[in-house]
């Protein structure tokens, strides 16, 4: 009976002890994850209207590309400020220029610049990017493969209030852009879906009275719109020779991709647009962007800029800051406004 317990007790010492457990940290994956929502953010008070148009497509589960490129069309279509589509101010010699372009978070993208009598330049962006080779095509060559794509061109006769205002113009022929005038410009659209998909637009008839041939920041990627799918999307309005020539949705990105929230890096960009282009009292440039977490930052010049912001449960109108501050009577109106919708 001893010897029994003797050898059992020695098995109980010489039994090995389990190997201790080990926990294995998984590391977070970088592929991007489904939004909970949509966003849609869009320049200027006609970004209210292109939000609500842009929004339908994804409520009924569509794609950003999609979303945008609705949302721009009836802004060429509506645009009451005449800085869109064909309604738009004509140049100088009384023609009717149109520049756009759209970019995906995959790093397609496509554009057009001094087309005529097209009167959905943003589709024929889109069409450049998925039918040709090419990312940007202009002027007569634009409008030759618009044709080749079944596009009907439009009368390019201006009407009665395009002729009436170039004629008022033609009498002093003085070419100043007016700060904020009736909240005008380009349409420049984000859009993230529910998929986590981010894709930027952009349209625009340009600046009123410009020089014959002139193109400005909106058909330039990089410059007027910029996405990138390990950070977010930028896009400019405003001066289109300021945004040039400190190539401002690349700026906000790279800006971005450094650590900077999308607000902080909207405002570095201007305020180094304001230190590299003389003049800033005289001038305005708005940009707007989005990272993949939802954020939103928003800054202009001077104070005026404005901007709309959509999801699935609403579409309202911001003020964006500025780095110019003149008074508080711009973000009352905007208050008013949401309260009065």
């Amino acid at each position: 009976m001893k010897n029994l317990q003797k050898e059992k007790a020695k098995k109980q010492i010489t039994k090995k002890k389990p190997l201790a457990k080990v926990l294995i940290k998984k590391k977070k994956s970088k592929i991007q994850t489904k939004a909970k929502d949509f966003i849609i953010v869009s320049t200027w008070d006609h970004g209210l209207r292109a939000n609500e148009v842009a929004s339908k497509t994804l409520l009924a589960n569509g794609c950003a590309l999609d979303a945008i490129i609705e949302g721009c069309k009836i802004t060429e279509l509506e645009n009451g400020q005449r800085t869109v589509g064909l309604e738009g101010w004509p140049d100088r010699d009384g023609k009717v220029t149109l520049d756009a372009a759209i970019m995906v978070d995959d790093g397609r993208a496509g554009s057009v610049a001094f087309v005529q009598r097209v009167q959905h330049p943003i589709e024929l962006a889109k069409l450049v990017m998925e039918k040709t080779p090419h990312v940007m095509l202009v002027g007569a060559g634009a409008e030759q493969f618009a044709r080749e794509q079944g596009i009907k061109l439009m009368d390019c006769k201006l009407d009665q209030v395009q002729q009436d205002k170039l004629d008022d113009w033609r009498k002093e022929r003085l070419y100043a852009p007016e700060v904020n005038i009736e909240n005008h410009d380009t349409i420049s659209m984000i859009a993230m879906d529910k998929q986590g998909q981010m894709v930027a637009g952009s349209t625009t008839s340009g600046l009123a009275f410009k020089m014959h041939g002139r193109v400005g920041d909106s058909p330039v990627i990089g410059s007027g719109i910029y996405v990138d799918k390990d950070v977010g999307a930028a896009v400019c309005t405003g001066l289109g020779e300021a945004v040039l020539r400190t190539v401002g949705a690349h700026s906000v990105i790279e800006s971005m991709r450094h650590g900077k929230s999308p607000q902080l890096a909207c405002e570095a960009v201007i305020k180094r647009i304001m230190q590299k282009i003389p003049g800033s009292e005289n001038y305005q440039v708005g940009v707007i962007a989005l990272d993949y977490k939802g954020r939103v930052g928003a800054c202009g010049v001077q104070q005026g800029f404005t901007y709309a912001l959509a999801n699935s449960k609403h579409n309202i109108m911001k003020s964006a800051k500025a780095i110019i501050q003149k008074s508080a009577s711009i973000e009352l109106a905007m208050q008013v406004k949401n309260h009065l919708k």
